[in-house]
């Protein structure tokens, strides 16, 4: 689920954490990580169960529709198919996407009333309304209208400010959980171990993710020395945080990762900077690592390997 960018965004986050508490050392900084890494995990989780309950709340507005003295012709025909039907079957009755859900106390985290206001609004939909009323309703119809139901979620502010409440790398990873969120809905009815395709890979997480912590936490010292002489006019204590701990991070992974690509490298890091820092930042990070690169490859630092990474 988590690409190299995401656990580059991560890593850039703990780092930062670390610069402003001078307290924490590599162990305290290495666990942040581990735990910001899982929580993305949680996170898709805690969508799962909250759409799950959304569509749940279905029964309780034909119960309420059932129950009127004067129902209307609309009233008669609603049904709760928006749960019961196979599709949401195989996700609400998944035994092992039950059992993570209680590990992770998800239930306690989203409280009926939240549910509640949320279905409400999404009931008022006219898509909503003519998927109720639709007599041969198939699959695809389902999966069209859980779809729906997710993107007006992601569009709720009380769906936001919830997740938000728990979550707050909730707008960090949103595009992330998001994206996965619509796989796992197109591709249903779910199989039993959906779940597992989603979990952080070991190859971005552990031998990317922790030795790039790794790596930049104890070097920072010398990645200080090799930068300070690039800046030129500019005093390393006047460079943007954010901006100096993504140049850092880029250096470790020209000189400490000989498979990937110095261009990737450096494209990641100016991408990432557009998110995360100034407006003048892309420019003024994309001149000092092409600066830096160019310096280290003369010094044989750059030492890249594999069909197509040696330059």
């Amino acid at each position: 689920m988590l690409s190299r960018r995401n656990v580059r965004i991560k890593v850039m986050q703990v780092l930062y954490a670390a610069g402003k508490d001078q307290e924490m050392d590599f162990g305290s900084v290495m666990h942040l990580y581990r735990k910001s890494i899982s929580r993305s995990f949680e996170l898709l989780l805690f969508n799962l169960d909250a759409l799950i309950r959304i569509a749940g709340f279905a029964r309780q507005d034909a119960s309420k529709k059932t129950a009127k003295l004067r129902p209307t012709d609309e009233d008669r025909l609603f049904t709760a198919k928006l749960y019961d039907n196979s599709l949401m079957a195989s996700l609400s009755e998944n035994p092992e996407l039950k059992r993570l859900i209680r590990a992770y106390h998800l239930d306690d985290k989203i409280d009926e009333d939240n549910v509640r206001l949320i279905y409400s609004d999404f009931a008022k939909s006219e898509e909503y309304k003519n998927y109720v009323l639709k007599k041969d309703t198939s699959d695809e119809d389902h999966m069209e209208m859980l779809l729906f139901l997710y993107k007006h979620c992601c569009a709720d502010e009380t769906f936001n400010e919830l997740v938000e409440d728990y979550y707050p790398a909730w707008i960090d990873d949103k595009s992330l959980i998001v994206g996965s969120m619509k796989k796992i809905l197109k591709a249903l009815p779910a199989e039993a171990n959906f779940h597992e395709a989603y979990r952080p890979p070991e190859e971005a997480v552990k031998e990317f993710g922790e030795l790039l912590v790794d790596k930049s936490f104890h070097t920072n010292t010398d990645l200080l020395e090799i930068i300070e002489p690039a800046l030129k006019n500019w005093d390393a204590e006047r460079v943007a945080v954010i901006d100096m701990i993504l140049i850092k991070m880029a250096l470790c992974e020209m000189m400490y990762f000989p498979s990937i690509p110095t261009k990737v490298t450096l494209n990641e890091y100016v991408e990432i900077s557009k998110l995360y820092s100034t407006d003048k930042s892309k420019d003024f990070i994309n001149g000092i690592l092409d600066r830096l690169m160019k310096k280290l490859q003369k010094d044989g630092r750059i030492v890249k390997e594999g069909r197509g990474l040696i330059e």
